[in-house]
């Protein structure tokens, strides 16, 4: 398993080819679920071999995005089985990987520890101080593809995604949770204040 190489080549391609008008789902959020989740399998006593399955399923989470918007996690799951076998990945890590990527999908419902590690890092911003910086760039994203209208749709949907949330690893739990929901009544604030 050529770990560093397939990583580097799907970060390029991903850095190259994703379309500008990406502004959530681009190479810098693969780069940030990549850190979170190589922090996270570490706090979680992830081995090493296990550690670079997790890793590599971050690098090719999104490149589904690629080829579509709707049903990328499908076609991220297609792009590692057409790729990770020439960086001699054998075929049951590429199912452990494809797990991973489908374990992104929302709602997130993920069934192993790893797949686990990945839903929590995919979504780890919702529990951080940047959140609203983060969440600004997946608004302009959405609303320039024309899956909301408007910025009252969008905190509205934004509270009902927060509600419905819940972190799995007891890391993630104990790190994002407490912010996510002071996250979450900023947002309520915000819009009991427009309604006035």
């Amino acid at each position: 398993m050529q770990f560093y190489n397939a990583s580097d080549f799907i970060f390029k391609k991903l850095t190259s080819e994703l379309p500008k008008t990406l502004y959530y789902h681009g190479s810098a959020h693969t780069r940030d679920v990549f850190s979170v989740a190589g922090f996270l399998a570490e706090k979680e006593k992830i081995n090493p071999y296990l550690t670079q399955l997790i890793l590599t399923a971050a690098s090719y989470h999104d490149s589904g995005f690629l080829n579509c918007y709707a049903g990328h996690e499908e076609a991220s799951c297609h792009i590692a089985e057409e790729y990770l076998p020439s960086f001699n990945y054998t075929k049951e890590e590429i199912e452990l990987i494809c797990g991973m990527i489908r374990a992104t999908r929302i709602p997130q419902s993920p069934q192993t520890p790893l797949e686990q590690i990945i839903a929590d890092a995919d979504l780890d911003y919702l529990g951080r101080d940047d959140y609203f910086t983060i969440s600004n760039q997946l608004f302009k994203e959405l609303l320039h593809t024309g899956l909301i209208n408007d910025e009252t749709e969008w905190e509205r949907l934004q509270i009902s995604f927060i509600e419905s949330h819940q972190y799995f690893t007891k890391t993630s739990i104990s790190l994002r949770e407490d912010k996510k929901q002071s996250n979450l009544e900023k947002i309520k604030a915000r819009i009991n204040k427009s309604a006035l």
